[in-house]
C-alpha cells in the first residue's frame, strides 16, 4: 500500500468559509471502520461534487462515497476568488478560435448545472450574475486588453469597452485605465456553493468529511486507508487536484502555485454608501496574469488576491501570509486610498493547480481508476463539466463534448525536481516584475 505523505492543510484565515451561511451544515462524516462501496472519490471540490453527482444521477442504485481531507468549502474549491467565468481569459485562452469555442460552451454548460441545482436547492451563496471586468492600470498592459477583445470578436459574443471616468463610476476607483466588461461571469461565495452542491448531492452518495487519505493500493477492489479506517471500491476517481501526483498515478505534470487573498471587514452603510453610491457589486481581474484581482461583495467587502510562491510541500507558512498580507495592504491602498482604515478580517493561501500547457489531467489509469487534476486558475466552471464528463465516461456514455474533452487535456511534461521549482521561481519572479503596477 502507497503511503500518502502530504496532506490537505488550513493555510490561514479561509474568508469565504467562515462567512459562509452553510458551513457546519453540510452533513459529512469522518470516516472510521471499515466499508465497502461501488465507487469512492477522492477529493470533495468542485470536480469531485460533480463527478460523484453526476455519476449518483447515471448510476441510482450504486453505493457512491466522496470523501475529503478536510470540510467542503476549506480547500481550493473553498478559496478562490469566487467567479465562475464562462469565457476562456487569460489562464486558459487557447490561439485557435475553434478550441475557444467549444471551451466557452462548456464553460456556460457548467455555469447553467450549478445554477439548476443552485434554485432547485435554494442555496444562499451570493449568487450573482455581475459579469467581469478585465481591466489594466499600466499602459504596457493595455494590448492584453486588445487581445482579448480578439478572442471575444472570434466566439462573436457581447462586451463593452470602458475607460476613464466612465469606468470610475462603475467601480468606484480610479485605479484602472481601461477594462473589458463582459456580462455573463457569476460572482459568489464558492465555499457556500461548494457547501451547497455537497447538501444537494443525491441520497446514494455518502460524504466523509475531516477523512484524510493515508494510504492507497490499486487492484480489484481498490482500497484506501485512513486514520481508523478503510474503504474497498470497484471504481476509484481520484480528484485531488494539487495532490494527485501524491497517489502515484502521474508524475511530473502539474505544477503547484500558491496565491494569497485577503477579505476586509463589511464597510458601514454610509461609508459604502458615500464612497461607492449607486454602485453594484463587481469583480474584476487583471489584464496581467500575475495582477490583483479585486470584488466588492453584497455585504460591502472588498476581496484583494495576489502574490504568488511556489511550494512542493503542499501547504504555506506564517512568514508567506505576513508578506502576502503587507502586499494586499499596498495594493488596497493604492485602489482605495479612502479606505485606508478599513481593515482585512482574514487573510489565507489556496493553491493553483497549474500544467505547462494549460491542460487538465483528464485519464484513465486502468480499468475502474479515473483521475482529475489540473484546473489552471478556473476550477469551479472547469472542475464542474471536467467532473460531470468524467461520470458520464465512467459510465460507458459517449459525447461529442467527451471527445473534445479527452482530446484536448493532456497536459505536458514538467521537468523533475529540483528544476522544476527553479524554473517556475523564476517565471513566477518574471511575471511578478512584467506585472508591476497590475499588482
Amino acid at each position: 500500500m502507497k503511503k500518502i505523505q502530504r496532506l490537505p492543510a488550513i493555510d490561514g484565515e479561509l474568508g469565504w468559509y467562515e462567512t459562509s451561511l452553510l458551513t457546519g451544515r453540510t452533513g459529512g462524516t469522518r470516516l472510521k471502520g471499515k466499508h465497502q462501496f461501488d465507487v469512492l472519490v477522492i477529493g470533495a471540490g468542485f470536480s469531485g461534487l460533480s463527478t460523484a453527482g453526476r455519476l449518483a444521477e447515471l448510476w441510482p442504485d450504486s453505493r457512491i462515497a466522496l470523501v475529503d481531507a478536510l470540510r467542503v468549502g476549506q480547500g481550493t474549491s473553498g478559496r478562490n476568488a469566487g467567479f465562475i467565468i464562462d469565457l476562456p481569459h487569460n489562464l486558459d485562452a487557447n490561439a485557435d478560435p475553434e478550441v475557444d469555442k467549444k471551451v466557452y460552451q462548456l464553460n456556460r454548460f457548467a455555469i447553467k448545472r450549478l445554477d439548476n441545482i443552485r434554485r432547485q436547492n435554494g442555496i444562499d451563496c451570493a449568487w450573482q450574475k455581475a459579469g467581469k471586468y478585465f481591466a489594466a492600470h499600466e499602459a504596457d498592459n493595455l494590448r492584453h486588453i486588445n487581445s482579448f477583445t480578439r478572442t471575444l470578436n472570434g466566439l462573436n459574443t457581447a462586451y463593452e469597452v470602458i475607460e476613464g471616468n466612465a469606468l470610475q463610476q462603475r467601480l468606484g476607483t480610479g485605479y484602472y485605465r481601461k477594462a473589458v466588461y463582459t456580462p455573463d461571469n457569476i460572482l459568489m461565495n464558492p465555499a457556500a456553493l461548494a457547501q451547497g452542491v455537497a447538501l444537494a448531492l443525491p441520497d446514494n452518495v455518502t460524504l466523509f468529511e475531516n477523512s484524510p487519505v493515508t494510504g492507497i493500493e490499486y487492484g480489484n477492489p481498490h482500497r484506501a486507508r485512513f486514520l481508523g479506517g478503510e474503504i474497498e471500491a470497484k471504481t476509484l476517481v481520484l480528484s485531488t487536484n494539487s495532490f494527485g501526483e501524491e497517489f502515484g498515478l502521474f508524475q511530473q505534470r502539474l505544477a503547484p502555485v500558491f496565491t494569497y487573498a485577503s477579505l476586509t471587514r463589511p464597510m458601514s452603510e454610509s461609508l459604502a454608501g458615500r464612497l461607492f453610491p449607486d454602485i453594484a457589486p463587481w469583480g474584476l481581474t487583471s489584464a496581467h496574469p500575475a495582477g490583483t484581482t479585486v470584488r466588492l461583495t453584497p455585504d460591502r467587502r472588498i476581496f484583494i488576491r495576489n502574490s504568488f510562491s511556489f511550494e512542493t510541500s503542499l501547504r504555506t507558512d506564517p512568514q508567506k501570509l505576513e508578506r502576502a498580507w503587507q502586499q494586499h495592504r499596498a495594493s488596497f491602498s493604492a485602489r482605495f486610498p479612502e479606505l485606508a482604515g478599513l481593515e482585512f478580517e482574514y487573510t489565507w493561501g489556496g493553491m493553483l493547480c497549474m500544467t505547462l500547457n494549460h491542460q487538465s489531467v483528464f485519464q484513465k489509469a486502468a480499468d475502474s481508476l479515473y483521475a482529475l487534476s489540473g484546473m489552471n486558475g478556473v476550477g469551479v466552471a472547469k472542475g464542474t463539466y471536467l467532473g460531470y464528463y468524467l461520470a458520464e465516461w465512467i459510465a460507458g456514455r459517449d459525447s461529442d463534448q467527451l471527445d473534445f474533452i479527452r482530446r484536448n487535456n493532456q497536459p505536458s511534461w514538467v521537468p523533475p525536481e529540483p528544476l522544476r521549482s527553479v524554473g517556475a521561481r523564476i517565471r513566477l519572479h518574471y511575471e511578478s516584475g512584467k506585472a508591476a503596477g497590475e499588482i
